[in-house]
């Protein structure tokens, strides 16, 4: 006697069968209706698995009821790692009843869901199968969120539906459904890859139209008209799932941490400022003007006496040209670095420009300017700055004057008064030299007259030349502990290998002979061949042809090490004191568990802080692949939150070949969570440094529409840059781009 039919969906071998003795409403019967096998993602290796998941729908006398078995895999827990975004957690399965009220006496039971399944997927073609497969995913979507719901329960109610989503987009992912995403399309129905940020909508949007467009003769049982809500209770406050509320709450998510967009633009952009912003009193109304809106200071570099001066300019300015701007500043984190090298010489070489053989093409020019005026008007570009202390002297220098010197080496030499310019604190002047010379700080300057004797200058503040060691392949490089050696200002130790040092001691604790090591974000490699208490040997195994240049302040990376850093260090406790005062945002550089995450939250409670923005940096390899618990982490206090890809150290960590694919797995998840992300790294590096972009970098800026935020490094032309970014982000100046595309016109007539 038939008493119910079943619809079931699962991810199974095709060997497994459902154990009904599990499920006492179906045990006596064969089972009716529909069998869906929906892979598994992440499975590749079929034969070495045995876990599998039935979701069964059964429809008796009284009530409709959906039950959830599984089987754990029994051996090879290796393969439970094959997803990157479940490392740690489950995937878990329930009865549908127990939406409403769990089912005594019954647990489900729990499946890893990062197990390889089944990766063949039956093929119907019909609109009654691909309803079902649909039904499908979207139980095992909810699944997710019941057995999760302990975990949702603990993020803030300002995040409670974004959170829901990025399980629902998870689950999804952790499916393959290729196959039925070319269903979908061959029907004119919803494209998969298009719904992460409200996914329960539109998949529930999508059944209700496959249910209005079955054709009647199919219809043997009766078609429900409400399928799954997507609106939900969570405590006491009912929350909105439907496509509309969660487009409006990521909107609201990005306002919250980077303010509010203005005149229509599609994206913000961020400038990272540093000294050279004090320098020159026009830089930062050049960015503010040119379209920046928020302003990157990292902690890394200066103090709070530079970045007090900093955000009062930044402040000052914005408020002056009545456009709105925040401030993120960057915590410098756990990275490693070398070591400072001790200051080089205070001298600077002026050199005319010359050709092959020799010949002067251009000279030289100088810019001349009273001390502490800053650089030069910004359209000039002189090859050197010469600061001078003497004001009666720079009163009386003209245009056409001579200015004489004797350089180091005790050369005389002639500088040729060009052109005069008004600044801050007096006037400043434009010469050529047509003789290469170094000049240091006591040079004397003095106008060549005859009869008289003229007034004198001093150049002074000249910089000191900034040491480096230039490495090839095949050189040895030794990294020590030590940075009171004397030899570290030499370029090569007493071993005969270049040497530099390394202040941190995760270095010399985490590494081992065969690791491979990266310099200067990844410009340098080597691999380390022995390792001591105090030093470690490298090989370089790639560098540029003439050599690399490697500095002071440039990062270490050990891709395959598994170095345990601390959350916070000592120096970032310090300056979050400063960021929570005078910041909009604080950026928490190399993210890798959750543990850092409650390290911040716990020191943020201390100082109750509520209103400071988060800004999660991406840029270690473990940091990736926990990203969802990260946010999800971020996610239970009310800070405003965001996530920045930082290219640099990520692409080093993880290959340059996975870098695309990285990036738009991070922006895939944060746009389900409803994170804002920013975009960062060599975005139009060219443009910034030498004032011409390439053809691939404007391309790679326009993948930042994708973005909430680009982010741009600092340079000489980076106002330039930042202008040409906004244009490329814009979306009326993309509009008008497409307008101005003619359309193509057939000719009728054949030659």
């Amino acid at each position: 006697m038939l008493t119910g039919a079943v619809s079931v969906c699962s991810v199974t071998e095709p060997i497994s069968r459902l154990d009904h003795a599990r499920f006492p409403d179906f045990t006596p019967l064969i089972l009716y209706g529909n069998s869906v096998i929906l892979p598994s993602k992440y499975g590749s290796e079929v034969s070495s698995s045995r876990s599998h998941i039935f979701l069964c729908q059964g429809r008796g006398k009284l009530t409709s009821r959906t039950a959830a078995y599984s089987m754990p895999p029994e051996q090879n827990d290796a393969h439970r790692q094959g997803s990157p975004h479940f490392t740690d957690d489950q995937v878990f399965l329930f009865s549908e009843d127990d939406l409403k009220e769990p089912r005594k006496g019954t647990s489900p039971s729990l499946v890893q869901s990062g197990v390889d399944f089944q990766t063949n997927i039956s093929k119907f073609g019909d609109e009654e199968t691909l309803h079902d497969k649909l039904k499908a995913v979207q139980l095992h979507i909810l699944a997710m969120e019941q057995w999760n719901a302990s975990r949702l329960k603990m993020c803030h109610r300002n995040y409670s539906a974004s959170a829901t989503n990025l399980l629902h987009y998870l689950a999804l992912k952790s499916l393959d459904i290729e196959e039925m995403k070319e269903e979908l399309s061959s029907v004119g129905l919803l494209n998969l890859e298009t719904v992460n940020a409200h996914v329960l909508s539109s998949l529930a949007a999508c059944i209700q139209m496959l249910n209005a467009s079955r054709l009647d003769s199919l219809v043997g049982l009766s078609v429900p008209n409400k399928e799954l809500p997507v609106h939900k209770n969570s405590g006491n406050k009912k929350m909105e799932l439907g496509m509309t509320a969660l487009m409006k709450r990521a909107s609201s998510n990005r306002d919250l941490l980077l303010g509010a967009l203005q005149a229509q633009k599609m994206g913000h952009i961020m400038a990272t400022v540093g000294e050279e912003a004090v320098e020159n009193d026009t830089h930062i109304p050049d960015l503010i003007n040119s379209g920046t809106t928020i302003f990157r200071i990292n902690c890394a570099h200066g103090d709070p006496e530079l970045w007090s001066e900093i955000i009062r300019m930044v402040k000052q300015c914005s408020q002056h040209l009545e456009k709105p701007c925040r401030i993120l500043m960057d915590l410098a984190g756990p990275k490693l670095r070398t070591g400072t090298l001790k200051d080089g010489p205070c001298v600077v070489k002026i050199s005319p420009r010359k050709n092959a053989f020799g010949s002067m093409i251009r000279p030289a020019q100088v810019w001349i300017g009273p001390r502490g005026a800053g650089p030069p008007p910004s359209h000039l570009s002189p090859d050197v700055i010469l600061q001078v202390d003497g004001q009666e002297f720079l009163n009386k220098l003209e245009v056409d004057d001579s200015v004489i010197f004797s350089d180091a080496r005790r050369k005389r030499r002639t500088l040729k008064i060009l052109s005069k310019y008004p600044v801050f604190s007096g006037v400043g002047f434009m010469a050529e030299c047509n003789n290469s010379a170094y000049v240091e700080s006591g040079t004397t300057l003095h106008v060549k007259q005859k009869g008289r004797k003229s007034p004198v200058g001093f150049v002074v503040d000249v910089p000191p030349v900034e040491q480096f060691v230039r490495l090839r392949v095949g050189d040895l490089l030794v990294i020590s502990r030590d940075s009171s050696d004397e030899n570290d200002t030499l370029p090569r130790s007493p071993i005969g290998s270049h040497k530099i040092t390394c202040p941190s001691g995760y270095l010399f604790d985490s590494v081992k002979p065969g690791d491979p090591i990266a310099f200067d974000d990844g410009k340098i490699w080597g691999v380390i061949k022995g390792t001591s208490i105090s030093e470690v040997v490298v090989k370089v195994t790639h560098a540029g042809l003439k050599g690399t240049k490697l500095g002071s302040e440039k990062s270490i990376n050990i891709p395959e090490s598994d170095i345990r850093y601390e959350g916070l260090t000592s120096k970032d406790l310090m300056d979050l004191d400063f960021v929570a005062a005078h910041a909009d945002m604080v950026g928490i550089s190399f993210v890798r568990d959750v543990h850092d995450i409650v390290a911040l939250h716990q020191e943020l409670a201390k100082r109750r802080i509520s209103k400071l923005g988060i800004v999660l940096k991406i840029e270690t390899k473990g940091g990736f692949e926990k990203l969802p618990l990260l946010i999800l982490e971020a996610m239970k206090s009310s800070n405003p939150l965001g996530v920045m890809i930082a290219r640099g150290d990520l692409a080093v960590e993880c290959g340059w070949v996975k870098l695309a694919d990285i990036q738009d797995e991070i922006i895939s998840i944060c746009s389900a969570a409803h994170v804002p992300v920013i975009l960062a790294t060599q975005v139009l590096e060219t443009l910034v440094k030498t004032g011409v972009p390439t053809r691939a970098e404007i391309t790679d800026a326009a993948n930042g529409r994708r973005a909430s935020c680009v982010m741009l490094n600092k340079g000489k032309y980076v106002a330039k840059a930042v202008s040409m970014l906004d244009t490329i982000l814009n979306s009326q100046q993309y509009a008008k781009v497409k307008a101005e595309l003619k359309p193509l016109m057939l000719s009728s007539h054949v030659n």
